[in-house]
């Protein structure tokens, strides 16, 4: 999608002075002569200073001077946004070949290319092919090439390789002739000296000197009187006041006390009052549609829809054009404030300054919400309370607790380190699914392999800056096997940058790893130093206690109210993880389901012991639950003797291995 040129931003429009007279001289050179002068030409300056008027008014003449071009001007925004639609659609081809035909194209706020590496070389592409066919392509940026982050050095190369200008602030003379130029397409009068006191105001661009002349053009609006130099240093908050030979204009009694009592703002305390003048011959809805004006426009909306209304002869139901005026805005405020969640890089669109584009607002958000799922979530399966603790793990679970209670603050990143089965995932998961009860929480739980697949099949897509900004805007990230990542260079270096942007902003980074960051081969240095950087905690092989908590839990989930003997057994067993030992259990419950028998002590020995436990029993004489009992009074087996004492605390375990 392109945008029509404006009409109103033509040569004959645009005032030269000393701080642009290069860029418009440039403009004009191209305009007169596409792909043979300056190509590609590159403007630039502040915010304000007329840049997307001069680049229209290079449309507008190349077209006058060529009917038959072929001109298209479009925003940044528009580009990416059309070029990601095509490729969705499958016309990626056509829509380069599209551009590739453009005889003049002209190119406004390229400074977000920014972080956005596949545009920048769709545009690096794009302006190659147009110099080789002749064709002229004009840019504009808030900074010269070289000041954009992050922009690839063959299309700074190639940016610079025209002519760069840039457009200044401009000098008093300038400023007047713009004021006289604009009060003149207004069909606004006044008295001699006003605009050149305006013009002495200290402004930053063109855009602030506009909203002055809007100040003055609404108060002799509402005013129906016109005001002299000194009145504009009130209104304006100038300076001056009385005994330096100004007075105020007829009936503006309480904007002159205001400005004596030294108030801020002058004229909005005018507007506050403005229905004082409801007993004067005054027009009083000019009044609340130039307040509205003011505001609106001073937020950065446009107000065209309310700037009409001043054309007309007291319109009909005014308050109802400035209330859903009103209510336009914050919708598109609260559009503009979802899409920055979900993608911060398609925020800031012109669409959502513009009331009258309203219905493309909505579009746009659908498709950015449409996109924009949030990232993986920690599984609901692996709750904390459900973690069993013990002297092999405590260190982790301290640490994890620690990090909970200032996530962000605490251990960021935290680094979860121990062989497989150790309970690593169910760790990483259980602290996912509490920092997720967080308000407004999005929390990013996945493994590195689904990480890794998802950048992939972003790229494929052509929807990088989709996929970054899903992740961005977590308030969370924990990956599980950050090992995964060797030998994956560009994963790796967008891992590197989510990381900064995430713990620059407080928000939890959690890692899992088979062992510590610095023995894992093919993890780029920068990554090892920050997976460093935080806290590296170990789960060491499973102690008795851990062993017990699991086995309880595991029967007790089965409906199995396990025998105090057998959950001894099994929690005595040497096992290196937990998996291993979950893998015990379910040999000795499926044992007991094909036998339709008991889970016993005796049961888990001849599954797990085999055939010599069976002939131990055996000759026992008599049948136990695979235990023998001493005359001592203790519990014997072939593993290890229990001494039972009455208080259960001074109980000895004597192991024979």
């Amino acid at each position: 999608m392109t945008s029509a040129l404006n009409p109103k931003y033509s040569f004959d429009t645009f005032v030269v002075g000393a701080a642009n007279r290069l860029a418009v001289t440039a403009g004009r050179t191209v305009a007169e002569s596409p792909g043979a002068a300056y190509n590609p030409l590159f403007i630039y300056s502040g915010s304000g200073l007329g840049k997307t008027h001069l680049l229209m008014a290079v449309g507008h003449a190349a077209k006058k001077a060529a009917p038959k071009l072929n001109i298209e001007y479009l925003t940044l925004d528009e580009y990416v946004e059309a070029f990601h639609a095509s490729v969705a659609a499958g016309q990626g081809d056509a829509f380069r070949r599209r551009f590739q035909n453009v005889d003049v194209l002209l190119v406004d706020d390229v400074q977000f290319l920014t972080n956005r590496k596949e545009m920048q070389s769709e545009l690096l592409r794009l302006t190659e092919a147009l110099q080789a066919a002749g064709r002229q392509i004009v840019l504009t940026s808030d900074c010269p090439p070289p000041d954009i982050a992050d922009l690839d050095e063959r299309l700074i190369s190639r940016l610079s390789g025209g002519l760069v200008v840039d457009m200044g602030t401009p000098d008093y003379e300038t400023r007047v002739a713009i004021l006289r130029r604009k009060a003149e397409e207004r069909g606004a009068r006044f008295e001699p000296g006003v605009l050149e006191t305006v013009a002495r105001a200290e402004v930053g661009n063109v855009r602030e000197l506009m909203g002055a002349l809007n100040r003055l053009v609404a108060f002799q609006a509402v005013n129906d009187t016109s005001i002299n130099a000194e009145t504009v240093k009130q209104i304006l908050g100038l300076g001056g006041g009385e005994g330096e030979g100004g007075a105020a204009p007829p009936g503006d009694g309480r904007a002159a006390a205001a400005a004596k009592s030294g108030g801020g703002d002058e004229f909005g305390e005018f507007l506050a009052d403005v229905t004082v003048t409801v007993g004067k011959a005054v027009e009083a809805w000019r009044a609340r549609v130039g307040e509205a004006v003011l505001r609106w426009e001073g937020e950065g909306y446009r107000t065209h829809r309310l700037e009409a209304l001043l054309q007309r002869d007291a319109p009909a139901a005014v308050d109802d054009a400035i209330a859903a005026f009103a209510g336009d805005v914050e919708r598109l405020k609260a559009l503009e404030a979802e899409v920055a969640d979900l993608d911060p890089q398609a925020a800031g669109q012109s669409v959502f300054r513009d009331p009258e584009r309203l219905r493309e607002a909505e579009e746009a958000a659908a498709k950015v919400r449409a996109g924009a799922a949030p990232p993986p979530g920690p599984s609901a399966a692996f709750p904390l309370a459900a973690f069993a603790v013990g002297p092999s793990n405590q260190v982790a679970v301290s640490a994890a607790r620690a990090a909970l209670e200032r996530p962000g603050k605490k251990y960021n990143p935290l680094v979860l380190v121990g062989k497989s089965g150790l309970g690593k995932t169910h760790l990483l998961n259980a602290i996912g699914l509490e920092l997720a009860r967080g308000k407004r929480a999005v929390v990013a739980c996945l493994s590195t392999q689904a990480f890794v697949d998802e950048l992939i099949a972003a790229i494929d897509g052509n929807r990088v800056d989709w996929w970054r900004g899903r992740y961005r805007r977590a308030t969370a990230l924990l990956l599980d096997d950050i090992q995964l990542l060797a030998g994956k260079e560009r994963t790796q270096e967008e891992l590197f940058n989510l990381f900064n942007l995430l713990q620059d902003k407080d928000r939890q980074l959690v890692f899992t790893a088979p062992a510590h960051p610095n023995t894992l081969s093919g993890l780029e240095e920068r990554i090892v130093s920050r997976l460093e950087g935080g806290l590296v905690a170990e789960l060491k092989e499973p102690d008795r206690d851990v062993k017990r908590a699991v086995l309880e839990r595991m029967l007790h989930q089965q409906g199995v109210n396990p025998e105090p003997a057998l959950i001894d057994y099994l929690a005595d067993r040497p096992t290196d993880s937990v998996r291993s030992l979950v893998g015990l259990l379910q040999r000795v419950v499926g044992a007991a389901a094909a036998q339709d028998g008991p889970l016993s002590a005796g049961l888990a020995r001849e599954v797990l012991e085999g055939q010599s436990a069976r002939d131990t029993r055996r000759s026992s004489g008599f049948r136990t639950s695979g235990l023998v009992v001493s005359s001592l009074g203790g519990i014997k087996s072939r593993e290890k003797v229990v001494w039972d004492w009455i208080d259960v605390a001074d109980r000895m375990i004597e192991e024979f291995r």
